[in-house]
């Protein structure tokens, strides 16, 4: 909380005016990375193209802010409850929900997997990334490669 305080220029007491805890300043911060990641999807077009292309442009996406946001690998983060998680990831679920049902129907998505199915797979395969850059032993571009092929693997698509 003071490293907060130090980098947004007030006081110790005046980040636990507007967060009491440090959960609850997580918390706020990770809802403002999702907003981030929604206005960042919303921005990709993924009607346009294939859609194997546009689950590929929100593979990388989604990618790059996980990238440039390492809190999301902390264990504050990781550990969070469940309900929270949810709550967090429900708008970005639900965008790519859409792509898979789109992506089944067309006949280049695996449709005899659930779209739930899929979308948990790939958020366990997205974390199973982090955590292979978090411990160094994969590069970023490396793990981007490998989670793109897997993802693309899980969803029976061809690449491009």
């Amino acid at each position: 909380m003071e490293q907060v305080a130090a980098a947004a220029g007030v006081t110790r007491q005046t980040v636990y005016a507007h967060y009491p805890s440090r959960p609850l300043l997580v918390a706020a911060v990770i809802d403002r990375i999702t907003a981030e990641t929604v206005a960042a999807l919303d921005a990709t077009d993924v009607d346009s193209g294939t859609v194997t292309e546009a689950l590929l442009r929100w593979l990388d996406v989604t990618w790059r802010l996980f990238d440039r946001h390492p809190l999301l690998l902390h264990p504050s983060v990781t550990a969070a409850d469940q309900a929270d998680s949810d709550r967090q990831h429900a708008a970005v679920i639900e965008r790519l929900e859409r792509l898979i049902r789109r992506g089944q129907t067309t006949g280049e998505f695996d449709g005899t997997l659930s779209p739930a199915w899929l979308v948990s797979a790939t958020i366990a395969l997205g974390h199973a990334a982090g955590g292979e850059v978090a411990a160094r032993r994969m590069t970023t571009a490396q793990t981007a490669a490998a989670l793109r092929h897997s993802i693309l693997r899980v969803y029976g698509a061809r690449e491009p």
